[in-house]
């Protein structure tokens, strides 16, 4: 059956589909010995699809993990400069899985691997709004003004965010620990945020994405994501 050479790409585990397409602008994908163009169709049973010179095969089963990326460690599965990846500590997953979106270097806690190339860009994609929430130690204490700037947006970049939702977990004398819960992806955006309104972040960790939870997971480690959580996923993105 024949269909756009995006969602077979993505579909492959190679890449999401956004990225497929750019793949496709740039002239790096052929049918049949033809260089393809967007709104290109093609069999991936019986055409030749080839990306870079390189013939792709039938699509590899769909795994998905959730994994506690530890601070300090590079959200990709290469870096150029030599520090530790999230590639690292995937030696037991036979399948090569990538992963969905990012937390930055100094951050920690929940991300999704997958070779499910659709399912990634559901989630990152912002049209679909799916939460993340995430624990925060900051400096000092988020006063109820403060607060109330963060759940109304901030001014970054010229835009203002979307309102975040924040409730206090616990706080002492030098600091707190609070719950942000937000659905866009801006650059260092919640140490951004809270900068703002005057606040230094101290320790960042992702706990949750949409409904499904990072658990008990050690730092470094993973696991496989329950079924119930996959349909959890998909039937926010595609329903």
């Amino acid at each position: 059956m024949q269909q756009r050479l995006q969602k077979i790409i993505a579909d492959m585990g190679i890449a999401s589909r956004r990225k497929a397409e750019e793949m496709i602008i740039e002239g790096r994908v052929k049918v049949n010995g033809q260089v393809a163009s967007i709104g290109s169709k093609a069999d991936p049973l019986t055409d030749h699809i080839k990306l870079d010179g390189k013939l792709l095969t039938s699509p590899e089963k769909k795994v998905y993990y959730i994994f506690n990326k530890p601070r300090n460690v590079v959200t990709s599965l290469n870096d150029p400069e030599g520090r530790a990846t999230v590639k690292d500590f995937l030696g037991g997953i036979k399948q090569r899985v990538y992963p969905v979106g990012r937390l930055d270097f100094d951050s920690e806690g929940m991300l999704i691997l997958t070779n499910d190339g659709e399912l990634a860009n559901g989630i990152m994609h912002p049209s679909k709004k799916i939460p993340k929430t995430y624990l925060v130690k900051i400096k000092g204490k988020l006063l109820a003004e403060e607060m109330e700037k963060l759940r109304r947006g901030i001014r970054l970049d010229r835009t203002m965010t979307a309102p975040a939702r924040v409730k206090p977990v616990k706080k002492s004398e030098q600091n707190s620990w609070i719950e942000m819960i937000i659905h866009e992806g801006k650059k260092r955006q919640i140490r951004r945020m809270l900068e703002k309104v005057g606040h230094s972040v101290i320790r960042l960790m992702r706990i949750r994405i949409d409904g499904v939870e990072m658990g008990e997971l050690k730092p470094g480690t993973y696991r496989r994501m329950l079924p119930v959580e996959i349909d959890r996923l998909k039937s926010e993105i595609f329903d």
